[in-house]
């Protein structure tokens, strides 16, 4: 299995997971010229982007740990757009959350607001 197969079973996944945990999925793969958002879902009044991680071996870290400082900020441009294109959407709290899907333990784990938008 190639890796943007295993990339799209695990985004499926923590979709299923989220959903199940309440959350309403409003869009998957968010394009924007500054990048692309996994899931943007709601939850209770807060509007939450998801960036989804897959890691096969843990050895070089947890996928978690692998959403650094330029994949944050590109995460958080990404996020204002579509705020500007969703007037609506732009009056709600937003959050960002990881979800890391572990390949070896089959395991999720979600981070919920694992960073902020402050610059």
């Amino acid at each position: 299995m190639d890796t943007q197969t295993r990339g799209k079973q695990a985004e499926d996944r923590a979709c299923r997971y989220l959903q199940a945990r309440g959350l309403q999925l409003l869009q998957r793969n968010y394009h924007s010229k500054r990048g692309e958002i996994d899931l943007i879902l709601q939850d209770t009044d807060s509007l939450v982007f998801v960036e989804v991680r897959y890691r096969r071996h843990s050895g070089y870290g947890s996928a978690a740990e692998s959403v650094d400082t330029h994949k944050q900020s590109k995460l958080v441009a990404c996020a204002r757009h579509f705020l500007q294109a969703h007037a609506g959407a732009a009056n709600q709290p937003c959050r960002f959350d990881v979800v890391s899907v572990n390949g070896n333990s089959n395991a999720i784990e979600w981070i919920q607001n694992a960073f902020s938008a402050a610059e």
